[in-house]
């Protein structure tokens, strides 16, 4: 299930922390976002440690489809009508820039990592109307869009909008090419923060500032983070025999993909939903689609990436809390971290070295979230549900009625478990609820994983966790 992006590419190991250490910033995450805000603290002369529970980039930057970009989907008009001009122009400002920045750095550290600028396409196949307020609102904020009929792609559109001097690159290359003079541990779980004081594998790391880049925040409280986000999952696979596109496109109708190039292959991507609410089928959607336009397409690799969601679709960067005033987050990037990244590292860097930094009001983590409230409302009662209505129902299966590959909720002997009967019959059981908070898990049929529908954790068949927030493995029966 690994993606394109780490062939031919060879990480640098680092070794776990073994001993309890001192720094005046340190960076919990080795994704991009972590691997930026450490490489951004190091220009500007902090020093600084970055603490990785896996291996760096063993997260979401392994998974992305790594589009370069300031368009976000449609995103323009609702930024314009929800947080006005001045805080719109913020968001276009900072992903605007964090392209240049990218562009920056491959130069400076002379990173081979396939960067580079192309235009990027936002395409219908039904009403134009959301395409042209799209494109009013994309001028009214100085970015350069074009309306076209027509596009490279061969499906059928009703209406497409390109922006130039948007980009795409190789994340994984990326990051190596970033992490050589970096103080790295790896296999480093951090598993409590308090009062700049962090606990990981025995060890204790003190700092002055504390920045969590962990994809979705573990500390619970303060920021309560697991009440002010959703989690969604998507698909994507790379495709031999496909025809090289202009550019990178992306439909903004329900049910369509995203395309780019990259080695040679199609990128196709799509079919996302919420974590824990996965019907199966999600990659064979995807190549019936591709071969739909290119009948003589070969899948050569798939994988699939998780996506912390914010109400209003603007990812929190900044301080942690009002009462944490050197700890720092970076998260809810929706599907755009590869852009959220560099605007994260930019921000954050800025406020631990006392810099204004003219782009941060508007990913406030303290902002008010207006109308997208109602949605964090309806998130809510979803999380109620898996943890406390879904707890009392009974199981609707046993174990004798699951087929080979399939996962349920069952009673086994004598109390519900989470019930995997892979390809030979065996059974592998454990605890149905989520060590995070203790949610009702769910299966998902097309990677064979329990994932918590409310807060986004993921645990493999054997109960061991592949995502956070959860921090500690199931309990196997």
């Amino acid at each position: 299930m690994d993606s394109i992006w780490y062939n031919g590419v060879m990480l640098q190991m680092f070794r776990p922390l073994d001993k309890d250490i001192e720094a005046e910033a340190v960076v919990v995450g080795g994704g991009l976002a972590g691997l930026l805000t450490a490489y951004k603290l190091k220009e500007k002369g902090v020093p600084c440690v970055l603490l990785e529970a896996n291996r760096i980039c063993s997260g979401q930057t392994g998974g992305t489809t790594a589009k370069v970009t300031a368009v976000h989907g449609q995103k323009f008009d609702r930024l314009l009508t929800a947080f006005g001009a001045e805080k719109a122009r913020q968001y276009v400002r900072a992903n605007t820039a964090a392209i240049d920045e990218y562009a920056r750095i491959v130069e400076k550290e002379n990173i081979f990592c396939d960067f580079t600028f192309l235009p990027f396409y936002l395409y219908t196949a039904k009403e134009s109307e959301p395409l042209y307020r799209e494109y009013e609102a994309a001028k009214k904020l100085g970015l350069n869009a074009e309306l076209l009929n027509n596009v490279a792609l061969p499906v059928k559109i009703t209406k497409a909008l390109r922006f130039e001097g948007q980009a795409q690159f190789n994340p994984v290359a990326f990051a190596s090419g970033i992490t050589n003079d970096l103080e790295i541990y790896e296999n480093t779980l951090v598993d409590s923060v308090e009062d700049g004081i962090l606990r990981a594998n025995g060890k204790t790391v003190r700092a002055k500032h504390i920045v969590i880049a962990s994809h979705y925040p573990f500390v619970n409280a303060p920021g309560y983070y697991f009440l002010r986000m959703h989690r969604a999952r998507s698909y994507a696979a790379a495709f031999e025999n496909c025809a090289y596109l202009d550019g990178m496109y992306y439909g903004i109708d329900p049910d369509t993909l995203a395309y780019r190039n990259a080695d040679g292959m199609l990128i196709a991507s799509g079919c996302s939903h919420k974590t824990g609410e996965c019907v199966g089928g999600e990659f064979a959607k995807i190549s019936a689609k591709v071969r739909a336009i290119y009948p003589k397409a070969a899948e050569a690799a798939r994988w699939s990436a998780q996506d912390c969601m914010p109400p209003d679709s603007v990812p929190y960067i900044g301080r942690y809390s009002n009462s944490t005033e050197n700890m720092y987050v970076a998260t809810g990037f929706g599907e755009w971290g590869m852009t959220s990244s560099m605007v994260a590292a930019e921000i954050i860097s800025d406020m631990i070295c006392g810099k204004e930094n003219e782009n941060a009001e508007i990913f406030s983590p303290q902002r008010g979230l207006g109308a997208a409230a109602c949605e964090l409302i309806a998130n809510g009662l979803k999380t109620f549900d898996a943890l406390a209505l879904q707890r009392l129902k009974s199981p609707e299966k046993s174990v004798k009625g699951l087929k080979n590959g399939e996962g349920a909720i069952v009673r086994y002997n004598g109390r519900d478990a989470a019930v995997y009967k892979d390809e030979n019959g065996k059974i592998h059981a454990v605890s149905p609820n989520c060590s995070h908070l203790g949610c009702r898990l769910s299966f998902n049929p097309e990677l064979k994983s329990w994932d918590c529908p409310c807060h986004g954790s993921r645990f493999d068949i054997d109960g061991r966790v592949i995502d956070n927030p959860a921090l500690k493995n199931l309990e196997k029966f």
